[in-house]
């Protein structure tokens, strides 16, 4: 929380203050899941009245959802595929949707096969013919893996646990693709989010709650954003509304060095660049993730309808090209970009009607669940707080 001295940012830019009947008690920037969630959270249970402000032309952040024009429905933005461990997330976002039971499956195309990634019992089996029980997969894997100490790396956290030729097919060029970085200069938060398993479980993730919007994201922020007393006002920059519409509280979602308009130096973000294709046959890839680690500037290719459920003569796929410039998408997790951040964050703490919420605001590689807890832990201190 800022000081009790803390400046107004009303007052550092000269903008009207909402009275009791007029404008806004808050402004929210980014109707992602950080701001959607919030603004119904302000309004449903403190009584606020709200304005997201969007600089796009949907709601829905990077999770938006779309029919192309042969009916697909499709991620415009990549695919975003919901798992948590958070009853408290499911069940608050399960008051907007229905949802669809949905398992992510991902193969990782190496040496000409495709194999199950994460790496598990069957990936090692395959790849080396071997016919190793779970007992013994666990000894192959000790045998193989590098001592490092301390582990500091994306690569050390790898190399420990798989050893160096396993690191090479499955990490390596996947993640100097994705990152624009090997993996020896990133953060070990980068792959230790990634298991590696004795068993034949190939699902990619093993959270508790695992599923899709019945009827896509869309629907869901739509359900969550129709309160009586939200206002949404897309394709604004909510600069141009600061100095025009009165409020009280401002809450940002977006990138915190733009906030401060890059005073200390741009934060490093990668971006991704979308290839679309709509195919004339019904089904493209045995599951809804095929990871290229060492062939193609591309990373991954998925299929939609995997995730969806639809049935439909045609499918579409997306191909994910990384890239350095673009729409930020994620936080490049390295200590010296983290201490750049740590002085944009000291400044936010300095402000007494701004909060900062979301990956960009924290400049954190959280998944979507993470996000929402997040936006939720905060609506419950505003609320606490009282109407501002």
């Amino acid at each position: 929380m800022p000081p009790l001295s803390a400046p107004s940012y009303h007052e550092q830019i000269g903008a009207p203050s909402a009275r009791d009947g007029d404008g806004f008690d808050t402004l929210i920037v980014g109707a992602g899941f950080a701001g959607s969630v919030i603004a119904e959270r302000l309004a449903g249970d403190g009584g606020e009245r709200v304005l997201v402000v969007e600089r796009r032309p949907h709601v829905g952040g990077n999770a938006y959802d779309r029919y192309d024009d042969a009916g697909l429905l499709v991620h415009p933005y990549g695919p975003h595929i919901f798992h948590t461990n958070s009853a408290d997330v499911f069940e608050h976002l399960s008051r907007f949707t229905r949802w669809r039971p949905y398992q992510h499956r991902v193969l990782a195309s190496v040496d000409g096969r495709l194999l199950p990634i994460p790496i598990n019992l069957d990936t090692v089996n395959t790849l080396y013919g071997l016919k190793l029980s779970a007992l013994e997969m666990e000894a192959f894997l000790a045998s193989v893996a590098e001592r490092v100490d301390p582990v500091r790396t994306s690569e050390d956290v790898v190399v420990t646990r798989v050893g160096r030729e396993l690191y090479e097919k499955f990490f390596r060029g996947y993640t100097r693709k994705q990152w624009g970085l090997d993996p020896s200069e990133l953060d070990a938060s980068v792959t230790a989010r990634v298991p590696t398993r004795s068993n034949r479980d190939d699902r990619y993730f093993t959270d508790t709650f695992q599923a899709m919007p019945l009827h896509g994201y869309t629907r869901l922020f739509e359900n969550m954003l129709r309160h009586p007393r939200i206002s949404v006002m897309l394709n604004t920059d909510y600069r141009d509304v600061l100095r025009l519409v009165p409020w009280k509280r401002l809450v940002y979602t977006g990138p915190i060095d733009a906030f401060f308009d890059h005073r200390h130096g741009k934060l490093p973000y990668r971006s991704l660049d979308f290839e679309h294709q709509t195919l004339d046959q019904e089904r493209f890839q045995a599951v809804g993730t095929v990871n290229f680690p060492n062939d193609y500037a591309y990373t991954r290719v998925t299929e939609f309808k995997h995730l969806t459920g639809q049935q439909h003569r045609q499918t579409s796929i997306i191909y994910e090209h990384p890239r350095a410039d673009g729409d930020p998408y994620y936080p490049v997790p390295r200590a010296e970009n983290h201490t750049l951040f740590r002085r944009y964050e000291s400044d936010a703490e300095q402000l007494c009607d701004v909060v900062f919420v979301g990956r960009l605001a924290s400049y954190r590689y959280y998944n979507m669940d993470q996000v929402v807890a997040q936006a939720l832990v905060t609506a419950r201190r505003l609320l606490a707080q009282g109407r501002p």
